[in-house]
């Protein structure tokens, strides 16, 4: 006993709390993956069933279309008409269709939801630095692991077709994107908690991937996204305009210039809807944020096309000054459902109802990646749901179409590490090493399905790219 008469010795019992382990812990999560390995072998994820009722790639596309600006969708069935590497980028949900019958272990995590080769890349934190990560999440939801992992090694595949890779190539870099994710997984698993949730820093992601080859590749991609900031999309899309409110030597006003159809002005009401949605963004902010935002005043807003398969969705972007006349530049886009909500439901995943899609897509970029852009929120306009984040912040990204032969194997090992990192977040990374394991099987399995999964793919875009020749479904190419 000590003086305070405390038996030092003794194990103070605490009742568990909520939302917390139980203690002790144990190795069961691990041979909880293992056990999965009986219901589902790592073998079967090489199958790739037709599955009944799979629409015809130009119904899937003109379904997708529903809801978008009809005056916008020729531009997004011409960008996906580009390339198979294209047409996969604007078909999630077709793919979402696909998986459905694949087979799962039925262990759910955060996903991408379009977790394609381009959708990987550099943005800056709160200081600057730059971040590598997954970097768009318009489709994210709880749902099987395996689909990200999937889409992933299939788009590598494209990527390295297009890239005039040979065969032999494109499926190694397939095979090891996935051998990255396994290998990923069990380092994870065997870090504190905390050290596994932030593991894999940027500087040690080359060395961690072997991928060396693509160092250089990086740092160029580095160097220009430092320069891909607020103020020079502002010096290229504004103009200074007289405001007779200003006194004389104070700052100009700046509104957007039109350069249709990528950015056009919007009519005053619709601009007056957006800004006045800002109330509410300013809402769903940490209030820490609040007083950065108020430096700066709300100038001008425009209509903005993005992506590939986000085109013909409704997507701003906002022009705010500080007291410098200094521009920062939000995008305000529209947040549909995720295109994966039916599949992932249909593959016995429970999905809870969604009650703002912008909230969604902030909230599981936010469970994915280490670290967010600070001023993510979400708002209503016009009774529609966007989400809100800041434009061109020091974004830059690795096309892989464009990658040497010798690189696309270093780019999967690289994504697929930040995947398993991401997937991390959401699911034990004990339970999903457990059954991916040691071997290579998993990475055979998925691999063989990728090298499917791009040939049918390649046989969906040749149906699309006929049906625009024909006449059926109008595309504006190029654009």
């Amino acid at each position: 006993m000590t003086d305070g008469g405390r038996d030092e010795e003794a194990v103070r019992r605490l009742p568990h709390v909520p939302g917390f382990a139980q203690w002790p812990g144990s190795g069961a999560a691990r041979q909880e993956g293992k056990a999965l390995r009986e219901r589902v072998p790592r073998s079967a994820h090489r199958e790739l069933p037709r599955g009944a009722g799979r629409p015809d790639a130009v119904e899937a596309v003109e379904r997708s279309n529903a809801g978008r600006l009809p005056e916008l969708t020729p531009i997004r069935v011409g960008r996906m008409a580009a390339s198979p590497f294209s047409f996969l980028r604007g078909a999630a949900g077709l793919m979402g269709h696909d998986l459905a019958a694949t087979p799962v272990t039925g262990v759910g995590a955060q996903l991408c939801g379009d977790a394609h080769g381009a959708n990987f890349g550099l943005y800056g934190d709160a200081r600057g630095s730059l971040v590598i990560d997954l970097n768009d999440f318009d489709e994210t939801i709880h749902g099987p692991w395996e689909w990200d992992v999937k889409r992933l090694a299939a788009s590598l595949v494209l990527a390295g077709r297009e890239a005039g890779a040979d065969e032999d190539t494109c499926r190694a870099a397939a095979h090891d994107t996935v051998g990255s994710y396994r290998r990923t997984l069990r380092l994870l698993s065997k870090l504190p908690a905390a050290d596994a949730w932030n593991a894999i820093a940027d500087e040690e992601l080359v060395s961690h991937a072997d991928a060396k080859d693509l160092a250089g590749t990086l740092q160029r991609v580095s160097e220009k996204a430092r320069r891909n900031t607020s103020a020079r999309f502002a010096a290229r899309s504004t103009e200074a305009v007289p405001d007779g409110e200003n006194p004389s030597g104070r700052p100009m006003a700046r509104r957007f210039v039109d350069a249709p159809p990528v950015l056009r002005r919007v009519p005053d009401a619709e601009a007056a809807a957006v800004a006045a949605a800002l109330g509410e963004y300013l809402g769903t902010l940490p209030e820490d944020r609040l007083p950065l935002l108020a430096r700066y005043a709300v100038h001008d807003v425009a209509f903005r096309v993005v992506g590939t398969g986000s085109v013909g969705t409704r997507s701003y972007v906002v022009l705010l000054l500080d007291h410098r006349g200094e521009p920062m530049v939000l995008q305000i886009k529209e947040a549909r459902p995720s295109a994966l909500l039916p599949y992932v439901r249909q593959a016995g995943f429970e999905v809870p109802a969604v009650a703002h899609e912008g909230r969604r897509v902030v909230l599981g970029q936010k469970r994915m990646q280490v670290v967010s852009d600070i001023l993510l929120g979400w708002a209503t306009v016009q009774g529609r749901p966007y989400q809100v984040r800041q434009f061109r912040n020091r974004k830059g990204s690795v096309d892989p179409v464009a990658l040497a032969a010798d690189q696309l194997d270093d780019y999967g090992r690289m994504t697929g590490a930040l995947l398993a990192r991401a997937h991390a977040h959401s699911v034990d990374p004990r339970l999903l090493s457990g059954y991916c394991g040691k071997g290579d099987e998993l990475d055979e399995a998925v691999a063989e399905f990728a090298v499917a999964y791009a040939d049918r793919t390649e046989e969906d875009h040749a149906r699309l790219l006929a049906a625009v020749r024909g006449g059926r479904i109008a595309a504006e190419l190029g654009v």
